[in-house]
């Protein structure tokens, strides 16, 4: 009921081209996340899929019908935008049912589907209330009812937890998660948070410069990525790179090891080198150490540890989860 499948997406702004030939298959009921630095064409191609930008050549098939050419409003998708663009002279309820109203669907339809929105996102308690009454998590989520009360093929989200703080960020993130396994609906998600991909999405679509440079999952993406850029991108604090040549490997232009994926020790190890800066998370502890070997490296330690500046350690790497790449940036199988 919800499938997709883009085929040589391309759009240009006059000479500036935006997407540049994009592929993709999307299955029913997957949440898949778009993810990739500003400016990557991400946000575009969403809108592209949404009928909000016409493609300037390539074909969009939403469950099995070509809608290259099909307004918006008859794509059956529902977007749900970084602004909540709720109308503030109406109340909750209302504004959840203002679409299908507007489309001519019966009073008792409507109220069903409102009231089963508002019981999926504990919104029954402000139904009567007006946008200017809520917090910005409350009224995101009413801009998320609105797109459920649609009942669409598509859920189309952009960015939208970007206006939140840090605590609404997480809480509404668990709550689209669940959203998604009790609706089973396709969505389709940008943001530019890799902890919301990683943490939300049973597949990642990584977008440079408008082009794809990798999909899979989450853990396919830190585990393998395809090259130098997805492997920078994916993970953070982001991944060690070394010159393969200062470590003595002719076979490789550029070695990875994650944060993670080093220990440090004050007696002995693989590279001596010194504290530059240290990060105390309380969960984490982030190491920063210069070492004439590797270079400048990052160091991930689960827990407190007390380390500090000017400190003489040793980093060792675990071999065996090391990435080599070759001149042209891809991942050395």
């Amino acid at each position: 009921m919800g499938s997709l499948r883009l085929r040589n997406i391309r759009k240009a702004f006059g000479a500036h081209e935006v997407l540049k030939g994009i592929d993709l298959d999307v299955k029913d009921g997957e949440f898949v996340i778009f993810v990739g630095p500003s400016g990557c064409g991400k946000s575009t191609l969403l809108r592209v899929i949404a009928g909000l930008e016409d493609a300037t050549s390539g074909s969009i098939d939403i469950d099995g019908q070509e809608v290259a050419t099909v307004p918006p409003a008859k794509r059956g998708i529902a977007m749900v935008f970084q602004s909540y663009a709720l109308y503030p002279h109406l109340t909750v309820k209302d504004n959840m049912g203002l679409g299908l109203k507007q489309a001519g669907a019966d009073k008792a339809d409507i109220e069903k589907r409102v009231a089963k929105a508002s019981a999926m996102l504990s919104l029954d308690p402000y139904l009567a209330r007006r946008p200017a009454e809520l917090s910005g998590g409350q009224r995101q989520r009413v801009a998320i009812g609105r797109a459920i009360v649609r009942e669409p093929k598509l859920f189309l989200f952009d960015e939208p937890l970007s206006n939140l703080d840090a605590a609404l960020r997480v809480q509404t993130r668990l709550e689209i998660a669940k959203l998604h396994r009790e609706l089973k609906a396709t969505m389709i998600y940008v943001t530019h948070d890799q902890v919301e991909a990683m943490t939300l999405a049973d597949k990642i679509v990584v977008l440079s410069a408008g082009a794809i440079e990798q999909v899979g999952s989450p853990m396919e993406l830190y585990n393998r990525p395809a090259n130098l850029f997805v492997a920078g991108f994916i993970g953070s604090p982001g991944m060690n790179f070394i010159e393969a040549e200062r470590l003595g490997d002719p076979g490789a232009k550029t070695l990875g090891i994650r944060p993670e994926h080093i220990t440090l020790s004050r007696e002995a190890g693989e590279w001596q080198g010194k504290v530059v800066h240290v990060e105390h998370l309380g969960a984490d502890t982030i190491v920063y150490m210069e070492t004439e070997k590797a270079g400048l490296l990052t160091v991930r330690l689960f827990g407190e540890h007390p380390f500090h500046p000017d400190d003489v350690v040793y980093a060792s790497p675990d071999r065996s989860l090391m990435h080599r790449f070759d001149a042209d940036g891809k991942a050395i199988r």
